[in-house]
């Protein structure tokens, strides 16, 4: 299996999910069960259906949330050392060649992305075009208005 990379933010993100899916979600669920079970017949009792698929979701994530865990590669972007150029983890200022507007994004895992909060999907063809960009350089990126200029303005390591 391939490393999936993830910010030092982004694994403690999954594993505060992680814990409360087995400490809250799961306990809550099995009461659920547990109760829809003492009502009796079983083949007409939606409550009883309701609480076994939301265990089994409870339970397929559980498993992906683990299964990304331990495949993940955890990127610190405080550590990395760049020497300015575009890679994992970086934040990066951009400014629209069209129409002098200054963006800041930060290039993260899959998981961690919010386009909303600035954070970049590493798979995005947004983020793909900045990897390996310095400070000064053009990129042109396929957006869906159509093709953008930008200038990386500034690369960061926070």
């Amino acid at each position: 299996m391939a490393t999936i990379p993830i910010t030092k933010r982004g694994a403690e993100k999954l594993k505060a999910e992680l814990h409360k899916l087995k400490t809250v979600d799961r306990p809550s669920v099995i009461n659920a069960i547990a109760e829809a079970r003492a009502q009796g017949d079983l083949s007409e009792n939606a409550e009883y259906e309701v609480a076994k698929d939301r265990q089994g979701f409870i339970e397929g994530r559980i498993q992906e949330i683990e299964g990304k865990l331990s495949a993940s590669q955890i990127i610190d972007p405080a550590e990395l050392h760049a020497a300015g150029r575009v890679v994992f983890g970086a934040t990066v200022t951009l400014e629209d060649e069209a129409t002098g507007d200054a963006v800041t994004y930060q290039i993260v895992g899959e998981d961690e992305a919010d386009i909303k909060l600035g954070l970049l999907n590493i798979g995005s063809p947004f983020a793909r075009a900045l990897i390996g960009k310095e400070e000064g350089d053009s990129v042109e990126v396929q957006a869906p208005g159509g093709i953008r200029h930008y200038e990386v303005v500034a690369v960061g390591y926070v």
